[in-house]
């Protein structure tokens, strides 16, 4: 597995040492450059919601979140608590994390052609409590913690959620690929 563990080591923000142009949290407040890289699970102990519109497509208190270096948390719902109806599984969209493994991925039934969520069947063994659980895009959705709607990543492929409580700079701006 040489390929997985070059795409592991390249990154050189790890988490142990903020960049200078960090901005430093208030009394309250977190860092993404204080998030380890390789990622790690955090129970989220706050009510999560994602609506399209009026629709509700999850209402979890048992979702977990992925904090990774330099990007804000992704947050993943617990499938029994996502109104799956309201999603078709993409038959031809797949990618690779060098963290968790394959994902598929998902689209509203009232739109199938946009994915706004995705899923890891059989994710790698440090990751394996993301099996059963659904992660959603913010940029396509309304998605809240607390009740407090998220602004999201900028980013068409990163999908954190960006919460009052986070600062940055977060990856997904131009030129920020290599954070």
């Amino acid at each position: 597995m040489n390929w997985l563990d070059n795409a592991r080591n390249h990154w050189k923000n790890r988490g142990d040492k903020k960049p200078p142009f960090a901005i430093e949290p208030k009394k309250g407040q977190r860092s993404v450059w204080d998030f380890p890289r390789p990622p790690i699970i955090e129970k989220v102990n706050k009510p999560v919601l994602v609506k399209d519109h009026d629709h509700i497509i999850a209402d979890s208190k048992n979702a977990l979140a992925v904090l990774e270096t330099a990007s804000p948390p992704t947050y993943y719902i617990p499938k029994s608590d996502v109104n799956i109806s309201t999603l078709i599984l993409m038959q031809t969209k797949t990618s690779f994390c060098e963290w968790k493994g394959k994902a598929i991925y998902y689209a509203l039934r009232t739109n199938p052609y946009q994915p706004i969520a995705w899923s890891y069947l059989k994710p790698f063994p440090e990751f394996e409590a993301l099996k059963g659980y659904i992660a959603f895009y913010p940029q396509y959705l309304q998605c809240y913690v607390d009740g407090d709607l998220v602004k999201a990543q900028n980013s068409k492929f990163y999908a954190g959620w960006i919460t009052p409580d986070l600062v940055g700079p977060f990856k997904g701006e131009p030129g920020t690929e290599g954070w």
